[in-house]
């Protein structure tokens, strides 16, 4: 199996910055798309940015200029540097991972646990 380990969250005021990481370990063959997830009570889990095996960036509209993502793929690493926050960006972020395994040998979608980043105002 596939696990996926976040850390970086906290609190920051409003205007700091924040870096998240989240290392994938277990029976992995390849990582295709990584990407970062947030949620907060009461809402849907949102997209906050992807990121292909190649470098090839997403982002949602609203943090665009303001957080970046990569990876190392020699780490299974993703990382999601968040400059500028909002009080707007307080949530729960998750880690996903595209994971073909050398078990299964099909892709399959797995998730970390979560961190918490609040921003304060």
């Amino acid at each position: 199996q596939v696990q996926l380990v976040e850390s970086g969250g906290g609190l920051v005021q409003a205007g700091g910055s924040l870096r998240l990481s989240c290392v994938a370990s277990g029976s992995i063959f390849t990582i295709n798309d990584m990407g970062w997830y947030r949620q907060t009570p009461g809402k849907q889990r949102e997209l906050v940015a992807t990121i292909t095996r190649g470098g090839t960036t997403n982002y949602v509209d609203s943090v665009k200029g303001r957080i970046i993502i990569s990876r190392d793929n020699t780490k299974n690493t993703v990382y999601l540097q968040m400059n500028s926050l909002k009080p707007e960006d307080t949530a729960v972020y998750y880690c996903n991972a595209k994971v073909i395994t050398t078990t299964s040998w099909n892709q399959g979608d797995y998730w970390g646990q979560g961190t918490q980043v609040t921003v304060s105002s």
